[in-house]
């Protein structure tokens, strides 16, 4: 049996489809992942691989904020950070897209892996996301990173 957090993560995760009983049957009976809309409860900013697990390192080492969800999707080599949803919001950069209102995004159930989609970050529960702020600035450093670091691999 699935512990506490891991209940919560589902309960949490599954209010955001517009059927939660059905969510929650078709990760546990169906391919094990469902469509959910975007910009309701959340907003995913889905990043690059390498771009994505250097900021998620970066926000790992913020004493004061743990990170939010995060999913990865092995297949697109891509990570998705779940953000407070913000209509007004402009990510701008190469290769980041971002899902808001009139999106929609395939999603895992919390406690396992579907496919190509594995959480790196569960949901816990509490509706705990990624600040927008925070995240911004882990992308930054983190691309400030790879351009110092791609010359090198360029030798």
């Amino acid at each position: 049996m699935p512990n506490a957090m891991w209940m919560r993560g589902v309960e949490w995760l599954a209010a955001a489809a517009s059927n939660p009983r059905t969510c929650k049957r078709e990760w546990d009976q169906g391919p094990g992942t469902v469509l959910m809309e975007a910009g309701r409860f959340w907003d995913v900013l889905s990043v690059p691989e390498h771009l994505g697990l250097l900021a998620l390192d970066i926000l790992w080492h913020d004493p004061l904020h743990a990170p939010g969800p995060t999913l990865m999707d092995t297949a697109a080599r891509r990570v998705g950070f779940f953000l407070p949803p913000d209509p007004g919001s402009h990510w701008i950069g190469s290769g980041l897209r971002c899902a808001g209102k009139g999106s929609w995004v395939a999603v895992p159930p919390p406690y396992r892996a579907a496919r190509f989609l594995e959480w790196i970050i569960p949901p816990d529960g509490t509706g705990a996301l990624h600040p927008a702020p925070t995240l911004e600035l882990a992308l930054q450093q983190a691309n400030g990173t790879l351009a110092v670091l791609a010359p090198l691999h360029e030798r």
